[in-house]
C-alpha cells in the first residue's frame, strides 16, 4: 500500500508542476499561490499518509502561505 501512496503523491506533484507551466500570464503573487498550494498538497499527503483531508488541508495552508510570501 505504501508504494501506491508514494506513486499517487508523485503523480499529483508532477501534474501540479506541469499545470503551472502554462501560467505565463499570471502575476508573481498568483504563481506563488499556485506553487504553495501544490507543495502544501504534497506535504499534507505525505504527512497524513495519503489522507484526502490532509491533502486538501495542506493545499489550503500552502496556498495561503504562497499568497503572503513577498508582501
Amino acid at each position: 500500500m505504501k508504494t501506491i501512496q508514494k506513486l499517487a503523491v508523485a503523480s499529483v506533484a508532477v501534474f501540479a508542476f506541469s499545470a503551472m507551466s502554462g501560467c505565463s500570464n499570471m502575476s508573481q503573487r498568483d504563481k506563488n499561490t499556485a506553487v504553495g498550494a501544490g507543495v502544501g498538497a504534497v506535504g499534507g499527503a505525505v504527512l497524513t499518509g495519503g489522507s484526502g483531508l490532509g491533502t486538501v488541508g495542506g493545499a489550503a495552508v500552502g496556498g495561503v502561505i504562497g499568497n503572503q510570501v513577498g508582501r
